[in-house]
């Protein structure tokens, strides 16, 4: 993609983000967004995580502790609590990824080239969250497709399915501009997913994700109730096979997305102005 792609002739390179119009910006990130989709096309193995992640979790866990948690022979019944939880995984793991590709994009130069060009320095990290959402939902649809064929009965409806696939995109999303803020404050992109994995271990293994929450001792039990991730997991099950309360864990998980968003998003692209 050429620089002209991107280029409004009217500003100079630096040029206050302020004085770009709406429309200008949009067209800056369809731009990014069609260069970091041509990117994935020209290396494939970048989408190996969002392809096989889906499929060795779920066999991984269905197989290993399903039968240690629902009973030997009844992995069908741990796949309709599973399913709904790895959903909220799947954000977390393609998150996670996103911070590291930022980190990797300015240690090869990249961001380099978006310094000397007239976009909205915000329009780079929208760019990028947007492709990354799109390899979100080809990871669930994955995971949907193999909960299916393990079982997965879909009780709730069309509707609900996707208002649990809409509801885990939008968490993803929002968790995707911390460690956008992360990758951007650290030195490289193993130091991203070695912070990131010693809080996100602790969230996914201390929530409703893997296993009910009512054997867990009461403190564990009391962190899960206030965990995102377990509101998300809880959410998405009772819309997608019936089984809990919607409104609340639903009401809690987005009001912890638009938190999230509202207080990172900002630090996130007030860092990546500084950086540039």
């Amino acid at each position: 993609m050429s620089a002209a792609t991107l280029t409004a002739p009217a500003l100079k390179p630096g040029a206050d983000e302020g004085r770009i119009g709406l429309r200008a910006n949009l067209r800056h990130i369809g731009a990014l967004a069609r260069r970091n989709a041509l990117q994935i096309k020209q290396d494939p193995q970048s989408m190996m995580d969002a392809l096989l992640m889906p499929v060795i979790f779920i066999l991984l866990f269905t197989y290993v502790f399903g039968g240690a948690i629902a009973g030997k022979g009844h992995q069908h019944d741990y796949v309709q609590h599973l399913v709904p939880g790895l959903m909220a995984m799947m954000g977390l793991n393609i998150a996670m990824a996103v911070g590291a590709g930022v980190n990797e994009d300015f240690r090869n130069g990249v961001m380099d080239r978006f310094r000397t060009m007239p976009i909205a320095r915000s329009s780079v990290l929208i760019a990028k969250i947007v492709v990354e959402i799109g390899r979100m939902l080809i990871a669930t649809a994955i995971l949907l497709g193999m909960g299916l064929l393990l079982g997965l009965e879909i009780r709730g409806g069309i509707l609900q399915l996707l208002g649990a696939i809409v509801l885990s995109t939008a968490f993803g999303a929002a968790l995707m501009w911390i460690f956008i803020l992360l990758g951007l404050s650290v030195k490289s992109p193993q130091a991203v997913q070695g912070m990131a994995m010693l809080v996100l271990m602790p969230l996914q293994f201390g929530s409703s994700i893997f296993t009910p929450t009512t054997n867990m001792p009461d403190w564990l039990e009391g962190f899960t109730e206030v965990n995102p991730l377990s509101n998300l997991a809880d959410a998405a099950r009772a819309l997608i096979t019936g089984d809990g309360a919607v409104t609340h864990p639903t009401l809690v998980t987005l009001g912890w997305a638009v938190a999230i968003t509202a207080a990172a998003m900002p630090l996130a692209v007030a860092k990546f102005r500084k950086k540039t």
